[in-house]
């Protein structure tokens, strides 16, 4: 397991974490880091994670979370604001449509982890 004190909350981080408070109790968080576009010749903001536990979703409470990462995206003059979701997360599509967030179809992401990363980088 990373030490995730250490990659969200160090000096040297490259990610960050948001944590939402709801009366001084966690009830939901953010994860996100900094990315660049050759498109559009600007970083970005990419979320990587977000959770509201269940007894606080449909009340705000994600809507809060990415409407502070939107405004930040802003602050820091980025081209955009993305993320992905799960083909079968219907309840956060249906979400993220609600904000305006259209789908990117047209892409595809691949990805080398574990083995295969490993692999290929030693050949």
């Amino acid at each position: 397991m990373p030490d995730l004190k250490a990659t969200l909350f160090s000096e040297d981080a490259t990610a960050h974490a948001i944590i939402c408070l709801v009366n001084n109790e966690p009830v939901g968080f953010a994860v996100y880091f900094y990315n660049y576009s050759t498109w559009l010749g600007q970083n970005g903001l990419y979320l990587e994670d977000l959770y509201v536990s269940p007894e606080f979703r449909n009340v705000g409470a994600g809507k809060a979370i990415i409407k502070y990462l939107a405004n930040l995206a802003v602050k820091n003059n980025c081209g955009r604001f993305e993320w992905c979701v799960l083909d079968w997360n219907q309840p956060a599509i249906d979400f993220y449509r609600s904000i305006g967030a259209t789908a990117q179809d047209e892409w595809t992401i691949y990805r080398l982890s574990g083995q295969s990363l490993s692999s290929f980088a030693e050949s």
